[in-house]
């Protein structure tokens, strides 16, 4: 059995990565064999892996994702997976997950309160009408198994927006692991006060989260100005126009109480340093962030386009507003400043990611693997007792140049109408290198690539 997993950049040292080789690793051990379709090959534990390069040319983020889609489709044309995984948004694959959330979501909550002209310029861009094309087609894809959704929200969203029937769509979350994020972290609190300069009777709200306008950090100052000094607000994270919120600060008086603290030291040291952790993000499927600061025991106040907002409400963590609500999100805070209410919510958010350990969300994967993979071996089977020659043993694969061709923007795949198109299990089915013909027939060079183009 072979798995391909299709991800543009692949940096295993990044948090949700190094839990889903986790799930990589148990299934190598079970003897299923990956391919990582990627633009490049990273340092990796997993050595087993066998890397296909898809690195087109590109120049801006229109062409670097349409070129990708395009040559990993090509690639996986040619391949002989059972099931295809991936994690961008493209046509050619059997599992998506949804790391991103909804791109159409993502865009509607960016218009808000955008000026005349900044609207005008996102609804243009030829990346978000390419990205709002392709993942329409995607969720109305014959092809499509299952979803994996890292929060109920993005389930949900999908489910609102698309139609897509809920027993394809699985909540993963990402998991946290407890043990290296603790209370015991809040021991450098003194230190850490002590070399930014922070008045250690203060109560010390966390942002941390690199993009400062995507995580929210201009309404954390905005609503931190409504507060009783010495409350503090501590920004963790990378932003290459870090002076704009200095400048911020300065605007509304606060520029004593706002630190912007290393983005490369260790995150354990921001939650320790911490009372709360602060998220008003503009919209996050799934912040590792806010899932870290729960396991270290702060409560957390985060915006309702967050993937942690259901944890935090169902388990009564911490408290939730609108992103952009300043009145909202400062009375919030306010509650905060409150230590006994701070212990009681930060207890409860640590009992709220308990369960979402890297050994719990690695099974949780695997086994969802283990029925997607073992259902392609049943349609194959049923296949070939039914003797259907385009399934049979030594027949092309169904999973075909000409098969994977999308259907032009905005209509049924070929053969959707009459009720033609392959079932999905079948088209999952691909041969066994057993199964392969001697002398498999080339798909043509274009036959598997999207057929986008620059949106006029």
């Amino acid at each position: 059995m072979r798995l391909a997993i299709i991800r543009q950049r692949y940096a295993p040292a990044a948090g949700a990565e190094r839990f889903f080789e986790g799930a990589l690793e148990a299934l190598l051990e079970r003897n299923v064999a990956i391919s990582l379709y990627t633009r490049s090959w990273p340092q990796t534990k997993l050595q087993l892996i066998e890397p296909v390069i898809c690195d087109p040319w590109y120049s801006g983020r229109f062409l670097r994702e349409w070129g990708f889609a395009r040559s990993a489709c090509r690639a996986i044309a040619r391949s002989k997976a059972n099931l295809v995984e991936s994690h961008e948004r493209l046509l050619c694959c059997d599992i998506y997950r949804a790391r991103d959330g909804v791109h159409a979501v993502w865009l509607e909550e960016r218009l808000k309160g955008a000026s005349a002209l900044e609207r005008l310029r996102l609804r243009l861009s030829p990346y978000n009408r390419y990205m709002q094309r392709v993942e329409k087609r995607l969720f109305r894809s014959p092809w499509l198994q299952a979803v994996i959704c890292n929060s109920k929200m993005v389930r949900d969203e999908i489910i609102d927006r698309f139609r897509l029937p809920e027993s394809k769509l699985h909540v993963v979350y990402n998991a946290v692991d407890s043990d290296v994020f603790h209370p015991d972290v809040h021991a450098v609190r003194s230190s850490v006060l002590q070399r930014h300069g922070i008045d250690e009777a203060a109560t010390v709200f966390l942002l941390a989260g690199s993009g400062y306008e995507h995580s929210g950090a201009g309404a954390a100052i905005e609503a931190l100005a409504e507060l009783p000094a010495p409350a503090h607000l501590m920004i963790a994270g990378r932003e290459f126009h870090a002076e704009r919120y200095r400048e911020l600060a300065r605007t509304f008086g606060v520029a004593n109480r706002v630190t912007m603290a290393d983005a490369d030291g260790d995150p354990r040291s921001w939650y320790g340093a911490a009372d709360a952790f602060v998220l008003p993000t503009l919209y996050d499927p799934a912040p590792e962030s806010a899932l870290e600061a729960m396991a270290c025991e702060l409560p957390v106040v985060t915006s309702t386009k967050s993937g942690a907002a259901e944890l935090v409400l169902a388990n009564d963590a911490g408290l939730v507003c609108p992103a952009g609500d300043i009145a909202g999100l400062a009375a919030q805070m306010r509650t905060l400043l409150d230590a006994t209410t701070r212990r009681r919510l930060g207890a409860n958010a640590r009992r709220a990611v308990l369960p979402l350990s890297p050994a719990a969300i690695t099974l949780q994967l695997v086994l969802l693997y283990r029925d997607l993979l073992a259902a392609t071996v049943q349609a194959k089977a049923a296949a070939r007792s039914n003797r259907n020659p385009q399934t049979v043993a030594g027949a092309p694969s169904t999973r075909s140049a000409e098969t994977m061709k999308p259907a032009p923007p905005g209509t049924a795949p070929e053969g959707a109408a009459s009720g033609n198109v392959p079932p999905v299990a079948n088209a999952t089915a691909g041969p066994t290198a057993s199964d392969a013909p001697a002398a498999a027939p080339a798909p043509p060079p274009d036959a598997a690539a999207p057929d986008e183009s620059p949106p006029r």
